[in-house]
């Protein structure tokens, strides 16, 4: 890895002092909440190596993410962020684990937050993030208090919305990056493009799929080997086949598991039809059946009937290596390119 002279790295610094100053970090690169995979090992790594770990709740009870959130303090001192999915039936519990914890930061993915959740985070002195797919929910959320947003683009793994990240970023950094700090993602596998978001008044970065196959990642070895196998349109996004069924897009490399979702939606969509389930039933069935297809692939290495999620930036994902590897190499990269620009 060559080293780039002072002035590059003094200019990423200074680009991301304010998002790692928010997230008490080295760096201000923040690890997208990836369930069965940001658990302990791979967060506290992450957080060890100047970076931010965010622990993926997903469907967990309140009584073992309170074991995660103790496990995951055994392995580091740094700051780490839990987060939580808005739709859960116990949030307030989940939350009360956190405020227990004295976690800094939760992150609330899915959807607005509920009446009285932001305030109870903050009551614990926590900070609170939150996900903006479009400007008029971004400006809502800040109105209502949030500390600071990730605007995600639908380059990215797992649950996704319809607009790409360069569009959300020309469109957001100049209308609320001066209000609070916004962390960009979707899509970003290397330096160069964490160079631009900055440039474009982004106080920081997201990052998933770079992060599920290092070494310090739990995933199975069939799941680390399709990332590396796979290039950047094999990573595809679910289709919805019944428009009464909100089923938010979930991006994830194409396998015979595509299929079995189809035959879901349509199993689910048929007790509809027959009045045997509530709509609300029939959206938790279908986060249920992602939770399930995902530990399959992730955690059981069934490559190929569960749901391998990932981002467009697989393609760059090549070898399993430690996340502060990864790190050095991303800020190596950006902060090439800002000396490049300074020339």
């Amino acid at each position: 890895m060559t080293t780039t002279s002072s002035v590059g790295a003094e200019r990423l610094a200074r680009r991301m002092a304010r998002g790692a100053a928010f997230l008490g970090t080295d760096t201000a690169i923040l690890c997208g909440a990836m369930s069965w995979v940001s658990e302990r090992n791979l967060v506290a790594a992450i957080s060890n190596a100047g970076g931010f770990g965010v622990i993926a709740c997903g469907a967990m009870t309140p009584e073992l993410l309170d074991a995660e959130i103790a496990a995951t303090k055994g392995l580091t001192n740094k700051p780490f962020g839990v987060n939580l999915i808005t739709m859960h039936p116990q949030l307030m519990e989940l939350i009360a684990v956190c405020a227990k914890h004295q976690v800094g930061h939760v992150v609330l993915a899915g959807g607005l937050p509920p009446a009285g959740s932001l305030d109870a985070i903050k009551a614990s002195g926590a900070k609170v993030i939150c996900f903006a797919p479009a400007l008029a929910l971004a400006k809502k959320l800040i109105r209502s208090g949030v500390d600071a947003l990730v605007i995600e683009g639908m380059e990215a793994g797992g649950h996704i919305g319809p607009v790409s990240t360069s569009v959300l970023a020309q469109e957001m950094l100049p209308e609320i990056a001066e209000q609070v700090p916004v962390f960009v993602a979707g899509g970003i596998g290397r330096g160069e493009a964490i160079a631009g978001y900055l440039d474009m008044g982004a106080a920081g970065v997201q990052l998933g799929t770079r992060f599920a196959c290092a070494t310090e990642s739990i995933a199975h070895p069939n799941f680390k080997k399709a990332f590396f196998r796979a290039s950047a349109r094999d990573a595809v996004a679910s289709v919805q086949i019944d428009p009464r069924l909100p089923v938010i897009p979930v991006r994830a490399l194409k396998n015979a598991g595509s299929e079995l979702f189809t035959a879901k939606q349509r199993e689910v969509a048929q007790s509809l039809d027959e009045g045997a389930l509530a709509m609300a039933e029939a959206q938790l069935q279908i986060e249920h059946y992602w939770a399930g297809a995902l530990r399959r692939a992730v955690i059981d290495g069934d490559v190929e009937h569960g749901s391998v999620m990932a981002g467009q930036s697989v393609g760059m994902v090549k070898t399993e290596e430690p996340v502060a590897a990864i790190i050095a190499t991303l800020m190596e990269e950006a902060a090439a390119a800002l000396e490049k620009r300074a020339a």
